[in-house]
């Protein structure tokens, strides 16, 4: 009996990116993020014959007209050859996410990231918290998703006198007198430095305890300019914004709840606690002038003018606990933000 069987593979671009011929045969090419360096990976190629282009987002199996146990064979061959292309796949994910975790979480506990936080804790005080926790916010923020540029890279320092790094100097002394210390020890990049001390300047205010992976790389040379979200920006802007770097509007909200920290008007400036978003559901901005009607960014107004964002805030603004527990999560996220790893 004869018999024939093809398998189309077909899927949407992303972080994993897809090349198809438009032949008679087509190859996938799987690469993994470029900025994950954690390990150099092999690009992976599966070849497959295809009777046309498709353009559907499944994987199918085409079989010419047939019966009985050769149909069977077929499909069982069929299933065979897509085990046989997805497990690599399966391995290579599992590969990737354990260098990142050996590169980075374990190294939570060790000497080198204890004596970054000793050192930290020593140039550091309450009123100096919000501007070190402004250093890490100025840095990561620069990561564009779509041009794969910028994030947690320790450029920041080549980036002080842009206008939206006004008053940045200082923080950046501070902390460069830690880092001299720890570096005669172990060196440690810019990158991983500024991650610590914004964690420890949250902590030290008395906001959630952050753990910090180590192992980022340190660019040397500045990001692209205007990455950074505007103050200006209403609501629809700042999700967008934060969309690109691959962060959710409840990201969004949350990591905005840092402003509690500082002279912006949002309760005490070196107390972490969730007064921002208590007064933000107050308006104060709305009296009919006074200190009142300066509390806060017109980016912080802005959030309470849209209704995904609003629900975010009444809930942290009820749930202290909540909001230390998701601004834990967010900060991880944000300092790992287009970050390159050491390779293990």
């Amino acid at each position: 009996m004869s018999m024939s069987s093809s398998i189309l593979f077909n899927c949407k671009p992303g972080p994993l990116l897809c090349s198809c011929s438009s032949t008679s045969s087509f190859i996938f090419k799987f690469k993994f993020p470029a900025r994950s360096q954690c390990s150099p990976l092999p690009t992976v190629e599966f070849h497959a014959t295809t009777p046309r282009t498709s353009t559907h987002n499944h994987i199918s199996i085409e079989n010419e007209s047939v019966s009985g146990a050769g149909a069977s064979t077929s499909r069982r061959r069929a299933l065979v050859f897509v085990a046989a292309t997805t497990t690599p796949l399966l391995l290579l994910f599992n590969h990737e996410a354990s260098a990142v975790k050996a590169a980075g979480l374990a190294t939570t506990t060790s000497e080198n990231y204890v004596l970054i936080k000793e050192e930290v804790r020593k140039v550091l005080s309450k009123a100096k918290a919000a501007g070190v926790l402004r250093l890490v916010f100025h840095d990561a923020g620069t990561f564009d998703m779509d041009e794969n540029s910028g994030g947690m890279n320790g450029s920041i320092i080549y980036e002080l006198d842009r206008p939206e790094n006004a008053g940045l100097k200082k923080p950046m002394k501070i902390l460069e007198k830690a880092k001299t210390e720890v570096d005669a020890v172990k060196p440690v990049s810019w990158a991983d430095m500024i991650a610590v001390a914004g964690a420890e300047a949250v902590s030290l205010c008395g906001g959630p305890t952050i753990p910090v992976p180590l192992g980022r790389l340190d660019s040397m040379e500045p990001d692209p300019e205007g990455k950074l979200p505007q103050e200006s920006l209403d609501a629809p802007g700042l999700k967008q914004s934060f969309q690109r770097k691959g962060l959710s509007t409840q990201d969004l909200v949350v990591l905005s709840g840092a402003h509690t920290l500082g002279s912006k008007g949002f309760g005490n400036p070196t107390v972490f606690d969730n007064s921002y978003f208590k007064i933000l559901l107050q308006k104060p901005w709305t009296s009919s002038g006074g200190m009142a009607s300066m509390v806060g960014l017109p980016s912080d107004r802005a959030l309470t003018d849209d209704n995904e964002c609003l629900r975010w805030i009444t809930k942290y603004a009820e749930n202290q606990s909540m909001f230390f527990e998701d601004f834990k999560n967010a900060y991880t996220k944000l300092v790992s933000s287009g970050a390159k790893w050491k390779s293990v």
